[in-house]
C-alpha cells in the first residue's frame, strides 16, 4: 500500500508555510505523492447550509462546505507548477480537476507543461464538479446540466492532443481543427489518469473502461463501501471484453486522518463518516490493513478541515509512515 498526502490548501485558515512544511516531510517520508484540492468559491450560502446540494451530492451531508466564505485558502490548480519546483521525487496531482472550468485544449497544453516541470511526475484526477454556485463563479452555469459529457470530451482531447502531433476535435465544447499543442508530456503514453467516484459507481467504471484510464479516487470510502465501486469497474471490464480488472488499477481514497490518544467511534452507519482514519494508533493500523484486504492500493491522507493544527499532521504523518505502516505491510 502506497502513502499520498492531500494538501489542506482548501482551509479557512492556512499558511503557505505550512504547506510547505506538509509537502517538505511527505517527500523525506517518500510518500507517494502530494494532491491538491480543486476548489473555486465557497458561496456565502454555505455558511448558513444553504447551498442547493449537499456537499458533494452525498447522503446524510449538510448543505454547506466546511470552509468559510471569507477563509483565506488557496487555489489548487496553480500549485501544481508550485509543487513540481519544490519537489524532486514524489508524484504530484489535483483531486480533482473539475473540467468545466477548464478549455479541455488549454488543460492539455498546461498539464503536459506542468508534466516537464515536473520531470514526469504528474498524475492527472478528473471530475465533473457538483456545486451550481460554483458553475456560475467559473462562467459555466450552461455546462452544469452536461457536465458529465464535458469530462468525456475532456478525456478524448487530453488523449488526443497528448498522442498527435496534429490534433482536430468537433464536440460540443471544444471544436477546432487540426492544431499542433506544443511540447507532449515526459510520461508515455501519458501520465496517468484517474476517475473520480463520490456518488455514481456505474459512471466512474464507464470512463474508466471506456477510456482505459489508470485509476479511481473516492472520498471517506469505507472498506466495505469500496465493493461498490470495485465491483462496477470489473463488470464493465468485463462487458467490453478487457482481460484487465481493478485490481490492476490504483485505488484511492481521500480519507480525513487524525491519531488520537483515545479510541474513536469509528461506525459508518448513516452514510459517509468522518472518522474512518481518526482513531488511536491501533485503530488506524487495523482499518488499514482492512483498506488493503478491500482493495485500496493509495489513501490520500487528509488533515481535517478543522481543530487540527499542522504541527500534529506533521507529527501524525511520520507514525503513520514509520510506525503503522509496518505492522500494515507485515499483515
Amino acid at each position: 500500500m502506497k502513502l499520498a498526502l492531500y494538501l489542506p490548501n482548501f482551509r479557512t485558515e492556512v499558511t503557505i508555510k505550512e504547506l510547505e512544511d506538509l509537502t517538505d516531510l511527505a517527500e523525506e517520508l517518500d510518500f507517494d505523492s502530494v494532491w491538491t484540492l480543486d476548489r473555486i468559491v465557497v458561496p456565502e450560502a454555505s455558511d448558513r447550509e444553504e447551498l442547493q446540494y449537499t456537499f458533494g451530492m452525498m447522503d446524510n451531508l449538510p448543505h454547506a462546505l466546511p470552509v468559510q466564505a471569507r477563509g483565506q485558502w488557496f487555489q489548487g490548480y496553480p500549485l501544481l507548477p508550485w509543487l513540481a519546483a519544490r519537489t524532486s521525487r514524489v508524484r504530484i496531482g489535483q483531486s480533482i480537476i473539475d473540467t468545466p472550468f477548464r478549455a479541455p485544449g488549454v488543460l492539455a497544453a498546461e498539464l503536459a507543461t506542468i508534466d516537464h516541470l515536473s520531470g514526469g511526475r504528474l498524475n492527472v484526477g478528473l471530475g465533473a464538479g457538483w456545486m451550481p454556485e460554483e458553475f456560475a463563479a467559473a462562467s459555466a452555469t450552461d455546462i452544469f446540466p452536461k457536465r458529465h459529457k464535458h469530462v468525456r470530451e475532456t478525456i478524448e482531447v487530453l488523449q488526443g492532443v497528448w498522442g498527435n502531433d496534429l490534433f482536430e476535435y468537433h464536440g460540443e465544447f471544444a471544436d477546432f481543427d487540426r492544431c499542433g499543442f506544443g511540447a507532449k508530456p515526459l510520461q508515455q503514453p501519458r501520465p496517468p489518469i484517474f476517475m473520480s467516484g463520490l456518488k455514481d459507481p456505474l459512471r466512474s467504471a464507464k470512463r474508466i473502461t471506456k477510456y482505459d484510464l489508470d485509476g479511481w479516487i473516492g472520498i471517506q470510502d469505507s472498506p466495505e463501501g469500496l465493493a461498490k465501486w470495485l465491483t462496477a469497474i470489473d463488470q464493465q471490464f468485463e462487458e467490453i471484453g478487457s482481460p484487465k480488472r481493478s485490481k490492476d488499477l490504483e485505488i484511492c481514497s481521500m480519507i480525513w486522518t487524525v491519531i488520537t490518544e483515545e479510541e474513536t467511534d469509528q461506525s459508518t452507519a448513516g452514510g459517509v463518516a468522518s472518522n474512518l482514519l481518526v482513531g488511536t494508533e491501533k485503530q488506524l493500523t487495523d482499518r488499514l490493513k482492512a483498506y488493503k484486504d478491500a482493495g485500496l492500493t493509495m489513501p490520500l491522507i487528509w488533515p481535517p478541515f478543522t481543530d487540527v493544527p499542522v504541527s500534529k499532521t506533521l507529527d501524525d504523518l511520520k507514525r503513520i509512515k514509520n510506525d503503522i505502516m509496518p505492522k500494515v505491510e507485515a499483515a
